[in-house]
């Protein structure tokens, strides 16, 4: 019988990526905050997980996975026992003899989970808090022109948001889909000519000129289900980074 180690809370949306059944939920993490490399070396020397000091351990992480970065770059897949990264081509080749091209194809890096973390799930509780309230949130997004979901943006063209509550709507000059770059903070807004379906589940806007970089995905609205906006504009935040090559 597992042993409990570890506990996971979440909270139920609606399930709006299947229409098969329409009252029914998915389950997100309530991920209370995301941790650095130092932060987690600084956990583990202080819980006891490690036998050298934080600084120590941070160096080494950061000289490993720098490594690591640069094999997978020449192609090497990497097995690390908690995750397996390998290297992806995108795009579609016409013909035998086409070339590699940067504006029609696209270099990935994927991680999938490994054999030793996948030994740590029966060790894990998920604790479900109930429906979560009545707040915007982005389940899923699609970068049309790749394909890719979650991941690339490729500037000038669309980006399908799936979501709850994340129509926007309001009066409050906060209000709009904004990309955030994760770098400089810096802030960009789609325009409002620029959104082309706007739907309580789904928005559908062209991705504004942006630098190569990550950035979050950010939906800011009043949309109530009611005729009335909300007093308080509401803020989904999609809880993956999306690169712009």
């Amino acid at each position: 019988m597992s042993t409990i180690l570890h506990r996971i809370k979440a909270y139920l949306y609606d399930n709006v990526l299947t229409k098969d059944n329409p009252n029914d939920f998915i389950a997100r993490t309530a991920s209370e905050r995301s941790l650095s490399v130092k932060q987690i070396c600084e956990a583990a020397a202080s819980r006891g997980g490690a036998d050298v000091p934080a600084s120590a351990m941070e160096q080494a992480t950061e000289l490993f996975l720098k490594e690591m970065a640069y094999q997978l770059c020449d192609g090497f897949s990497v097995n690390t026992g908690y995750f397996t990264a390998s290297t992806t081509i995108r795009g579609v080749f016409d013909s035998p003899s086409e070339t590699f091209n940067k504006d029609k194809h696209s270099i990935i890096f994927q991680f999938n989970q490994g054999e030793k973390l996948r030994t740590e799930i029966p060790n894990i509780e998920v604790n479900i808090l109930g429906v979560a309230e009545s707040s915007a949130v982005i389940l899923q997004v699609t970068d049309v022109k790749s394909g890719s979901v979650n991941d690339l943006l490729t500037p000038g063209r669309n980006l399908k948001i799936v979501g709850s509550k994340i129509k926007v709507a309001g009066n409050d000059a906060s209000v709009g889909v904004f990309f955030v770059d994760t770098a400089t903070q810096g802030r960009t807004k789609v325009e409002q000519s620029d959104i082309v379906t706007n739907n309580p589940s789904e928005v559908i806007v062209v991705i504004p000129t942006l630098a190569a970089g990550t950035y979050n995905l950010e939906v800011v609205t009043q949309f109530s289900k009611n005729s009335a906006f909300l007093k308080e504009p509401r803020v989904g935040l999609l809880d993956k980074l999306l690169t712009v090559e």
